[in-house]
């Protein structure tokens, strides 16, 4: 029997731990896509307690938490913060194959000193613990993010943002890590929400552009991807169902874009119109700037009404969307690549079923000179487990090229997720591990090492152009 997450965790055989422990082990840490909030960050914030740490915006924990029949009140509602981690503790410790289970207790050991297993037994000396530790300067944002490793950060901005935070953050001199703005205009093209108008006004004052046709959007997103460009963004992020791909020409996209202005509701086929367009547009801008454009789709989101209607949303209520139209998908990048539009872009499926098209697809539109210019994104969100990230790669590695990867990245609103990075590559390892253990690739330690150092960093860093 294995000791219980020894230093060996995961690495199943000699080359593995080999890999791990001499090069993965030891590169720094970009995480080019979360949902840090930079005011944070620029605040360097200390935090109360282990709870507001760990349980107070991630709704991949409360999604569990209802799944071991813990009341609202425990989660989301009115009880203390001991209390919400007493009923954590219960859950966690009955998550017997569940990834949270290996990242709490990789936060626990790498940020808290902990190697034991937190359960309802152990509950209160893990609490004492933590918020002991928790009370120490060295464990603020800002020196969580250096004890990681981290070099940069890319946020998740809405075009309307001023930015400020980011600002303060480039302009201290006693922080080195950068925290660089990323782009995500979905309420910019949003048009079948209800709250559409209203940020088209927002949208608007931001730019000093009346928003009345299609064309004056154009021209504010335009002014807008300026701004992000100038305070040093180099990619865009879209949540979608799945990406359409339906043309129309302007007079019609007008028509419904002052359709939707006016407060009436549009349709399906309206909605995909518009974005189509809205899409096309947007893209062909990334490509001029070289920015990445990261496409994450095949989600159904607030399936609860009663829940979502109750607290809102991003609360654990999203679910996989099981028909993302790979063929519409196919035909919007074509058209980008026919005009010679199409920037460096990362597919991400919450559909793991969509693996292989993903995989098949992004080798059609690779580019001489450009080394994975496509990419299928890291295993996302109910995939990022030990199976889905081993059948990601796996994938990518049987249809594609794996030593391109442009990594994991954390995707997450907490300060202690930096260990995911840990667990992706001990998996990476693993799996090269094991096909050089088997004969099917040769042991070269200097070229596997080097594959390795890529995957964990250098290939994201050479993607986007980061400056670290």
């Amino acid at each position: 029997m294995k000791d219980f997450m020894d230093e060996d965790f995961l690495l199943s055989n000699d080359t593995a731990k080999l890999l791990y422990h001499s090069y993965a082990e030891k590169m720094p840490i970009i995480d080019y896509h979360c949902h840090i909030d930079p005011e944070e960050i620029a605040k360097d914030r200390r935090f109360e307690n282990i709870t507001r740490v760990w349980l107070g915006a991630d709704h991949y924990k409360w999604r569990l938490m209802r799944s071991n029949g813990i009341e609202e009140k425990y989660i989301t509602g009115y009880a203390s913060d001991r209390e919400k981690f007493g009923k954590w503790a219960d859950t966690i410790g009955r998550a017997v194959g569940n990834p949270l289970y290996h990242w709490s207790h990789l936060e626990l050991k790498r940020y808290f000193g902990y190697d034991g297993d937190l359960n309802s037994d152990t509950a209160e000396q893990v609490w004492e613990l933590c918020n002991e530790k928790l009370k120490s300067p060295s464990m603020s944002a800002r020196n969580i993010m250096r004890m990681s490793g981290v070099s940069l950060i890319g946020t998740t901005d809405d075009p309307a943002d001023d930015l400020g935070w980011h600002k303060i953050i480039a302009e201290d001199g006693d922080f080195d890590i950068k925290v660089l703005p990323m782009w995500r205009p979905d309420k910019a093209i949003g048009i079948e929400k209800p709250d559409f108008c209203e940020y088209m006004r927002r949208l608007s004052d931001v730019s000093g552009v009346s928003i009345d046709t299609f064309s004056d959007w154009k021209r504010a997103i335009t002014l807008r991807l300026d701004y992000f460009s100038a305070r040093g963004c180099l990619g865009s992020d879209h949540g979608m169902k799945y990406v359409p791909f339906m043309r129309a020409d302007e007079k019609k996209v007008d028509e419904i874009f002052v359709k939707a202005l006016n407060g009436r509701a549009v349709s399906e086929t309206e909605e995909d119109i518009f974005k189509t367009e809205c899409m096309l547009y947007l893209a062909s801008e990334y490509a001029k700037r070289n920015w990445v454009m990261q496409l994450h789709f095949g989600v159904t989101r607030d399936n609860n009404t009663k829940m979502y209607n109750r607290i809102g949303a991003d609360t654990g209520f999203d679910g996989i969307y099981n028909s993302v139209p790979i063929d519409k998908l196919a035909s919007f990048l074509d058209e980008l690549n026919k005009g010679d539009n199409l920037p460096k872009t990362i597919l991400y499926s919450l559909n793991p079923n969509d693996n292989a098209a993903i995989g098949v697809l992004i080798g059609c539109f690779q580019e001489a000179g450009a080394r994975g210019k496509i990419q299928q994104g890291t295993a996302w969100w109910f995939n990022d487990h030990l199976n889905g990230m081993t059948e990601q790669m796996t994938n990518l590695a049987n249809l594609g090229m794996l030593a391109n990867f442009v990594g994991m990245l954390t995707d997450s609103r907490s300060f202690l997720s930096y260990t995911r990075h840990e667990y992706f590559r001990r998996i990476l390892c693993n799996i090269i591990g094991t096909k050089v253990e088997n004969g099917e690739f040769p042991f070269d330690e200097k070229r596997l090492g080097k594959i390795v150092e890529d995957i964990s960093y250098n290939n994201a860093r050479n993607y986007f152009g980061f400056d670290v």
